[in-house]
């Protein structure tokens, strides 16, 4: 027998002190349902001991709060908060979420295998337990010009990391339901493993044969109808709510007593500014008990669900034999953390500190050629032109259909009709590829706005109402090797440097807060209307997502699957 295993036991007894007692509080019970007043031992990484009395060698007095499991975030992109995943460590752990399973499939598809080579050396080193789903599409389509490809020969050296949960969001439905010999080969290694789904919108046979692959976890449902579907079909469904696509309210039908095992919370894309303002999966988990669901059924689903879901049996429990990730809250309904526990760890600045670096990478990822004005320009279309609807708070888009004004031999934008230029400029050195459309729903009404930051193949997109300003604002991201910009009458009155593989910053998650609340300012200046421009423009090169996207290679139908012009 081990000392360590000796000394858990030891401790659970009472035959030695444990190694932290909490004491005077309650812990809720996520199997009952009930508040247990009760110690709470820890030993190590371990819960030792509740529902007795406890001796230790430290103690801690949380008299009045409430002690729960820590916060499992099932889904998400770590590159979309922008800061690298040792700042995600030190911005969100604090806020309960002691567990982060994350897709790198933003950094895959600009460097591939170095890309994921670099979050799994950093999940080695964070305080949180950062877990890596395999990116299983890169490219995300044949429709557009990633940075990197990655098929299954590449994945396989990686499947037995300790980090590695399984194959991350298979993106690609079509080529599942017919059958593409790449996306088959990928889910034949991955049988028997965990393998994640995104399928939006996907219902009937074809979720089935979806299904049958053995996908079983999902966060792309934006109705309660569409997720009861799949929670009927075996499915797990990850309740999503990021900085742009907000599910929460939608599915607040689902987030019951009864379907609670089956359901779990992930942010998928989140920023340091809104986690500032709103929180992480506490706010989920606020906003849904205010709304009026049951906190056993949104406690379940934050912690001992998302962990049965994706096999990580250790955790999601107060109760003797978990993993000591736990969470010190004020009331079941503020959810304010006041102190974290991860592994045992008491998080402070000083346990941030323990950490080791990990050097950053895809530093000149950021190759695209220089623009001009005129290379934004329409050729005159007869009839009607093709327009990316943009609704607020969703990454699903509109097909829609307008008749544009014409200038000399262009077509032009219509201000009127809040209808503005968009374009995709390839920028990882490989073709120089570039596409010009039109969208609305941004609200800007002089300048533009770009971003290197562009799902998923993260070529350089703008959007704008001035060709010169567009050109300016691209050729920026150049030279500040990838970011956000901000300009206006040839000015730039905004920016932000993203120089990790043109996704992440270098520098502290406060310093990206307050330069987004600034850029935010800078957009809202130009008459930008939506919550978050930029994030919302990150989304409209996705050719994954329904159903009319633009990439390097043009527009993109993605009901039917094909490019459009």
């Amino acid at each position: 027998m081990s000392e360590k295993l000796e000394r858990y036991i030891d401790q659970g007894v009472g035959r030695e002190p444990a190694d932290i007692v909490l004491k005077g509080g309650r812990f809720f019970d996520l199997v009952t349902g009930e508040l247990v007043a009760s110690d709470i031992a820890i030993c190590g990484d371990r819960i030792v001991g509740t529902c007795g009395t406890y001796q230790g060698r430290e103690e801690i007095d949380i008299s009045g709060r409430i002690v729960v499991p820590g916060f499992i975030d099932t889904h998400l992109h770590i590159e979309s908060s922008l800061v690298t995943p040792h700042e995600f460590d030190r911005c969100v752990l604090p806020y309960g979420v002691t567990t982060a399973i994350c897709d790198p499939h933003e950094i895959a598809n600009v460097l591939g295998t170095e890309g994921i080579q670099y979050f799994l050396d950093s999940s080695l080193e964070t305080i949180m337990d950062v877990r890596v789903q395999l990116s299983s599409c890169v490219p995300a389509t044949h429709l557009e010009t990633s940075g990197a490809d990655l098929p299954i020969e590449r994945l396989l050296p990686f499947r037995d990391h300790p980090k590695v949960i399984g194959l991350a969001e298979f993106m690609n439905f079509p080529g599942v339901v017919h059958k593409d010999p790449i996306c088959m080969a990928k889910l034949d290694a991955f049988q028997g493993g965990h393998i994640d789904g995104h399928a939006p919108l996907l219902r009937g046979n074809d979720l089935n044969g979806y299904l049958a692959a053995g996908i079983r976890t999902e966060h792309e449902s934006t109705t309660a109808e569409e997720a009861l579907e799949k929670i009927r079909k075996g499915m797990h469904i990850l309740v999503r709510e990021g900085s742009v696509s907000k599910d929460l309210h939608a599915l607040m039908p689902i987030l019951t007593e009864r379907l609670s095992p089956y359901l779990a919370l992930c942010t998928d894309d989140r920023n340091p500014l809104d986690i500032a303002e709103q929180g992480h999966l506490d706010y989920m988990i606020r906003t849904a008990i205010a709304h009026g669901v049951e906190p056993l059924a949104i406690y379940r689903a934050a912690s001992i669900s998302a962990a049965r879901a994706f096999g990580l049996r250790d955790r999601g429990l107060v109760a003797p034999g978990w993993r000591a990730d736990l969470v010190v809250i004020d009331s079941l309904e503020n959810c304010k953390a006041e102190t974290v526990f991860s592994a045992g760890r008491r998080v402070t600045a000083e346990l941030f500190a323990t950490r080791k670096s990990v050097a950053p990478v895809g530093l000149d990822s950021v190759k695209a050629r220089p623009i001009n004005a005129a290379d934004f320009g329409v050729p005159m279309t007869e009839g009607e032109s093709s327009v990316i609807g943009v609704t607020p708070g969703k990454i699903i888009t509109q097909h829609r259909r307008y008749r544009l004004p014409v200038k000399g031999n262009q077509t032009d934008i219509d201000l009127g009709n809040d209808v503005i230029k968009v374009a995709v400029i390839e920028r990882h050195g490989k073709n120089g590829n570039h596409a010009n459309g039109f969208v609305q729903g941004f609200g800007l009404k002089k300048g533009a706005i770009a971003s290197t930051v562009g799902h998923d193949s993260h070529n350089i997109c703008v959007v704008g109402v001035n060709e010169d300003d567009m050109a300016q604002a691209a050729n920026r991201l150049s030279e500040i090797n990838g970011g956000f910009v901000v300009v206006e009458n040839g000015v730039v009155t905004g920016e932000i440097a993203l120089p990790v593989a043109g996704l992440m910053s270098l520098e502290p998650y406060e310093n990206v807060r307050d330069t987004l609340h600034h850029l935010r300012q800078a957009a809202y200046a130009l008459g930008a209307t939506l919550e978050e421009p930029f994030l919302q423009l990150a989304f409209l090169p996705l050719p994954v997502i329904p159903h009319l996207k633009i990439s390097d290679r043009g527009l993109v139908d993605v009901d039917k699957f094909m490019l459009i012009g």
